[in-house]
C-alpha cells in the first residue's frame, strides 16, 4: 500500500509561489488535504489532491486552541489515517504532531526527497527561489538540507 501523504497549506502556497507545485505530485503522487486547507489555500487544487473531511471535529477543535484551523485539520486527519505522513512547516504544529506520534516532514523535506529520487538535479535553485518569498529558512536549516541532499 502506498504511503499516504497529507499536506498543510504552507507547502501548497510555497511551491505555487515558486512555480514548483507539480514537484509535490512527482515526489508523492496523490496528496490528501482537508477542506479547511483547500479553503485557506484559496485557489483550485490540482486533480491529484484529494480533499477529505475530518470525522472527529472535536479533536480538531481542541487542536485549534493551540494552532490555526488548517494545521489543526491536517493533524486531526493524520490522527485518523494511520501510517500517514504530514507535510507541515509551522514549528508549533510540528511539536504537537511529534507529541502525538505523527510522522511529518516539511516543504524543504519534500525538495530533498525530490533530489534523492532523481526528480531534480539540485535543491539549491529551489531553495534560492523559496528565499525570495516570505518563507523563512534559517542558515542552519539550509545547510542541513544541503547536507541531506548530498550537495
Amino acid at each position: 500500500m502506498p504511503k499516504i501523504i497529507i499536506s498543510d497549506t504552507s507547502c501548497f502556497i510555497i511551491l505555487t509561489k515558486i512555480g514548483e507545485l507539480e514537484l509535490l505530485h512527482k515526489v508523492y503522487g496523490e496528496i490528501i488535504t482537508t477542506l479547511d486547507i483547500a479553503t485557506e489555500f484559496g485557489e483550485t487544487l490540482p486533480e491529484w489532491v484529494e480533499i477529505r473531511e475530518v470525522t472527529d471535529i472535536y479533536k480538531q477543535k481542541l487542536l485549534e486552541l493551540q494552532i490555526d484551523r488548517g494545521e489543526s485539520s491536517a493533524i486531526a486527519l493524520a490522527l485518523e489515517i494511520s501510517a500517514s505522513t504530514l507535510i507541515l512547516d509551522d514549528f508549533k504544529a510540528r511539536k504537537i504532531a511529534s507529541r502525538l506520534g505523527i510522522n511529518y516532514t516539511g516543504t524543504i523535506g519534500v525538495i530533498i526527497k525530490a533530489k534523492l529520487k532523481g526528480i531534480i538535479p539540485s535543491i539549491k535553485p529551489i531553495i534560492e527561489k523559496i528565499k525570495q518569498t516570505d518563507f523563512r529558512i534559517s542558515v542552519e536549516i539550509e545547510l542541513q538540507a544541503l547536507k541531506e541532499a548530498n550537495e
